[in-house]
Parts: structure tokens; C-alpha cells; sequence
């Protein structure tokens, strides 16, 4: 099969959308299948034996990590080129949008993937443009054929704005990165003195992750905070934060090593339409607190697989941290749940399953024109 992704993120960008194409791209490949990828920005115009395109693009103020697609007649050529059978549509925003004309123009059906809670961000920002943002997003997934979204939430949310054809597709994890058997002593003693329970945030250090409300586990007792990751909130929180430990952005087996190495993980974002870094942990071995809101609720199943919290009380984080850290057989007992969780997902799985929608849609597309 020929398959064009357009997305809004890839290499070298480190985040859910650019991971999730790679791992796509991966399994594609691997499996025989030819692959063109578009992608803002720059960056490699090659990754595992597909073609990368690169499209003009704008950084965001704030967010200048985020290359944003503009407007580009070269993705309507690259994809008139490769001649794709299907156009998947990686979180489609902007660049998605001009995917999307292309492979209409082309009479070429379109999966598009939900995956980035655009106005949820918005929101934490204060930016008004929250409904806008809902309502331009939406536009684009009704007038996809199909349209995968990663959690529950999301399928409520996507169907209140009626998106027809909606299906769970659902990430997968690295077994064989995240493991607990990455944990590491030396690590752990770098971080504490013994005896500390040891409770880490994985993720970007930005205001749409509510990171702040990592100031609630301050002064826990028996807690030693680790925040890995980077981001324009850590300034503000290495100043608020002074005994927790910052190790910057990890990758690879540093990752791992860091994940198996926590006795709880926290999660603070609640705009999350699926929450990847609750799965690592959970791969990992490690205990979760999530927010009760958006992704974790399909991946937390409380007292078994983890915990959740209220977000809308305040110190309720810190009330479910607490909760754990005098009691080590609960951390067990959801390490070892969240373990046999995620044990069957694998990218190669869901990859495979993402096979399945793409031939579903071969028939021929929809003229869907929707607003």
C-alpha cells in the first residue's frame, strides 16, 4: 500500500504527534508498505526508507519548538507525485488542512488522526480562541472519511461536534524500552539518600501541562520530587522548587532508565486526549497519579491500574501522592497492574490495526463538504 502522512509535527520535534508518525512510519516500512511523510519545519528529509517533505513553516511565539505548517503548493505536488492510495492525516490543524484539499483534489481517501486537544491548550493560555479552534477542527475531521481518536473523551468530544465515523485507535508503547527491569540504584542515589519515596513528572515543562500544580508535592513527607523534561515553565518551577531534582530532557534508554527508576509517577495536564506517559510508567512498573479528565480515564483503572484525581479540587494531587507513599503495597499492587495493562500493546499491533482503517476507506472517498 502506498500511504502519504501528512502531519503536524515530526523529527526533530520530541512529542505525542512526531512519536506516534515514527512509529507509524516504522512498522509501515518494515512490513513493505511505501511511505511519503510531509512535515513542517526542518529536519531530515529521510527516515526509514520513506521520503520526508518539508513544507514552509511558522514558529509560535511561546512555542518555538512547534513549527507551525503554512499554506504550501508543494505538498498538493509531493502528493500528486508519490500517487498515494490512502492520506492519513497526523493531528491535522493547519498543514492537515491543506493535506486535506490535496487528497480530495486527487480523489484520494483520508484517515484522519485525533490526537492533539488544540483549544484545551488554548484554554490554559487564556486565549479566546478556544471555540474557534473546536469548531476549525472539527470541520476538518467531518470531512475526513474516517476519523480515529485515542481515548473515550475524545470520541465524546469529537461526536458532540458531529464528526460521523469515529473508531478507537488507541498508542501503543515501547515494550522493550520500558521495562522495570531498567531500574537503576546508582540513578536513584544520585537523586536521594535512601529511603525517599521517589515520585517523578515525565513530560514538557509548559503552561498547557498545569505543571505548576507541581508545587502541590513541595513538601510532601518521605518525597523526593524528579521532573524530567524541559520547557518554558522550568524556570519558574527550579525557583519554587529547589530540593526537587531537574534532569532536563531524556531520551532513549536514559528515559527508560529514568521512568523504572520512580516509586510513583504524576501526570498535572488535563487537556490530554490520550496520555502516552501514563503507559510508559505503566510499562516501566511504576505506580501512576493521573488527572480524572481526558486519556487517563481509559488508562487508569483506580486502586488497580493507578490512581486518579479530582482537578478541580485544589491539593487533591498532593492528597493522592500522599495516599501512596505511606502505603507500598498499593504502589505495588497498581505497578503490577499497570504492568499486565499494557503488556499486549505494542507499536507493532497497533500499527497493524491501523492497516484495517486504511482498507476500510480504499473503496473510494466521500464527498464530504461539511462546515
Amino acid at each position: 500500500m502506498r500511504v502519504a502522512i501528512v502531519t503536524e509535527s515530526f523529527l526533530p520535534q520530541v512529542n505525542g504527534v512526531a512519536g506516534t508518525v515514527r512509529h507509524v512510519v516504522d512498522r509501515l516500512t518494515a512490513t513493505g508498505h511505501q511511505v511519503l511523510v510531509v512535515a513542517p519545519g526542518a529536519g531530515p528529509t529521510a527516515y526509514a526508507g520513506a521520503e520526508v517533505v518539508r513544507v514552509r513553516s511558522l514558529a509560535l511565539p511561546g512555542y518555538r519548538s512547534f513549527p507551525l505548517g503554512l499554506p504550501d503548493p508543494v505538498v498538493h505536488r509531493a502528493l500528486d507525485r508519490f500517487r498515494p492510495d490512502v492520506v492519513h492525516l497526523a493531528s491535522p490543524i493547519a498543514l492537515g488542512a491543506v493535506g486535506l484539499r490535496a487528497a480530495r483534489h486527487l480523489a484520494v481517501p483520508v484517515v484522519a488522526v485525533y490526537q492533539t486537544d488544540v483549544a484545551g491548550f488554548a484554554r490554559q493560555y487564556g486565549l479566546p480562541a478556544d471555540r474557534l479552534i473546536d469548531r476549525w477542527v472539527a470541520r476538518l475531521h467531518r470531512r475526513a472519511d474516517r476519523t480515529l481518536v485515542p481515548s473515550s473523551a475524545s470520541w465524546d468530544q469529537l461526536a458532540a461536534q458531529g464528526v460521523p465515523d469515529l473508531h478507537l485507535w488507541r498508542r501503543g508503547v515501547d515494550l522493550d524500552l520500558f521495562d522495570p527491569g531498567h531500574r537503576d540504584p546508582a540513578l536513584r542515589a544520585s537523586w536521594t539518600e535512601p529511603g525517599h519515596v521517589v515520585v517523578g513528572y515525565v513530560g514538557r515543562l509548559a503552561q498547557e501541562k498545569q505543571v505548576r500544580r507541581l508545587l502541590e508535592l513541595a513538601d510532601v513527607p518521605g518525597v523526593h520530587l524528579v521532573v524530567v523534561g524541559d520547557g518554558p515553565e522550568r524556570g519558574w518551577l527550579q525557583e519554587r522548587l529547589p530540593a526537587a531534582t531537574f534532569t532536563g530532557m531524556l531520551r532513549g534508554p536514559a528515559l527508560a532508565r529514568a521512568f523504572a527508576s520512580l516509586d510513583v509517577f504524576v501526570h498535572t495536564g488535563e487537556a490530554e486526549t490520550f496520555c502516552q506517559t501514563v503507559q510508559e510508567a505503566q510499562a516501566s512498573g511504576v505506580a501512576v497519579v493521573a488527572p480524572a479528565a481526558g486519556g487517563p480515564l481509559d488508562l487508569v483503572s483506580p486502586g488497580r491500574t493507578g490512581s486518579l484525581y479530582d482537578v478541580t479540587q485544589p491539593q487533591a494531587l498532593r492528597g493522592a501522592v500522599a495516599a501512596l507513599v505511606t502505603d507500598p503495597l498499593a504502589r505495588a499492587r497498581m505497578a503490577r497492574g499497570g504492568q499486565l495493562a499494557v503488556a499486549g500493546r505494542s507499536w507493532a499491533g497497533v500499527v497493524d490495526e491501523l492497516l484495517g482503517h486504511y482498507t476500510a476507506v480504499l473503496g473510494g472517498p466521500s464527498e464530504r463538504l461539511a462546515a
